[in-house]
């Protein structure tokens, strides 16, 4: 009933999405059974990085799971998967070192990291109320439902499209800083960047995603303005 021509890109993001989550598990499964040529543990990695960019003061915790890697900027603290944590891979270095990168962009203000911050709160308490809005209007044909529903959307989008630029950046801080540092070589580069790249895709997927879903909702929202 509601089938629109913009749901065959929304599946195909979709589709994209879980092929990255799948590569994601995959390359870090693979590249976790290469050893660094450093042999360093993903903790010594995050703490020596952090010490060279005097960030003393930022903490390096392990927290349980796999992929659960974060950085905390209220608690100023890295938090690494235990496999990441322990581990002294390709894999976990790259992923250690890519939290870091959050961390030196907190600490240097990099504009998208501090807009995403603002953005949070706002999207935190929107993202919640506008499905019911969009999928309301659209079960009781009220357009003032969709069009709001459309505006509290679009701050989610924005926040996913401002992700973007904060997470690539991080993974070319990190593959800067781990070669400057002498903790990969140049032939590890290949495996450090199979695992941050099928990370960013993730991101990208899911922005498209929710890209596609604002598009579809617009202009469903055009199309019955023009029929009244």
């Amino acid at each position: 009933m509601f089938f629109h021509p913009m749901d065959f890109l929304i599946f195909a993001a979709l589709g994209l999405s879980i092929w990255a989550q799948f590569k994601v598990k995959g390359n870090f499964k693979k590249w976790s059974e290469v050893a660094t040529s450093s042999q360093k543990t993903g903790a010594e990695v995050a703490r020596h990085i952090l010490d060279q960019n005097g960030l003393y003061q930022v903490k390096v915790e392990a927290v349980r799971g796999t992929l659960t890697d974060h950085y905390d900027p209220v608690s100023r603290v890295v938090r690494l998967s235990e496999p990441v944590y322990f581990g002294h891979s390709i894999a976990s270095v790259s992923v250690a070192a890519h939290e870091v990168g959050h961390a030196i962009q907190h600490q240097q203000s990099y504009g998208a990291l501090v807009l995403r911050h603002k953005f949070f709160p706002l999207v935190n308490l929107t993202s919640g109320i506008a499905p019911f809005l969009l999928i309301g209007g659209l079960l009781l044909n009220q357009l003032n439902l969709i069009g709001l529903g459309i505006i509290l959307f679009s701050f989610a989008v924005a926040f996913q499209l401002i992700t973007l630029p904060v997470e690539f950046n991080a993974s070319s801080r990190a593959k800067k800083l781990m070669v400057a540092e002498g903790i990969i070589r140049n032939n590890e580069e290949h495996g450090v960047n199979k695992v941050l790249g099928a990370a960013a895709l993730t991101y990208v997927a899911g922005a498209l995603m929710a890209l596609f879903e604002l598009i579809k909702f617009v202009m469903i929202f055009i199309q019955g303005n023009t029929e009244e």
